[in-house]
């Protein structure tokens, strides 16, 4: 058996951590003083859009790996300009880390802890993308034409 390190939480980002509990977005309308909230599959993240200038944390919870709603959730977040923490809860796997990145998400807090070199290799798994989407990565056909940032990426 080797001596492999483990992690619990992976975050990409340089802030701090926010340790406040998360609400529901059901009680989040009745808690102003909320900083972190926890979307559960089925809630509407489109009700969390005119408050996010004060969340400082996003949870989505994944129940089942088979459960791609929080895939949405994310995309929907950073679409609206939300640029606080999302973080990946719950039944996560090394394998869908690179997935998620690309749809918003910057911290991971599986059920069970990861291979650290796992999760670096999931992360540099491709050099390159195909589609845009909330990462500042530039799709490969981009590339081909000479942009340089993913703005000009509308395909």
């Amino acid at each position: 058996m080797t001596d492999a390190s483990f992690t619990g939480l992976v975050r990409l980002r340089d802030d701090a951590s926010s340790d406040a509990p998360a609400v529901t977005v059901d009680s989040f309308a009745e808690q102003s003083n909320a900083g972190a909230v926890r979307i559960e599959p089925g809630d509407d993240t489109r009700e969390l859009l005119p408050h996010l200038g004060h969340v400082t944390r996003v949870e989505i919870n994944f129940p089942s790996f088979t459960d791609g709603r929080g895939y949405s959730a994310a995309q929907i977040l950073r679409e609206a300009g939300y640029t606080g923490e999302i973080r990946a809860v719950g039944d996560v796997a090394v394998d869908q880390l690179a997935y998620m990145r690309r749809c918003g998400f910057d911290a991971f807090q599986p059920d069970k802890p990861m291979n650290e070199a796992d999760v670096e290799a999931a992360f540099a798994r491709w050099d390159h993308v195909y589609q845009k989407t909330t990462d500042a990565r530039v799709p490969i056909w981009g590339l081909r034409h000479g942009l340089n940032d993913n703005a000009g990426a509308d395909g």
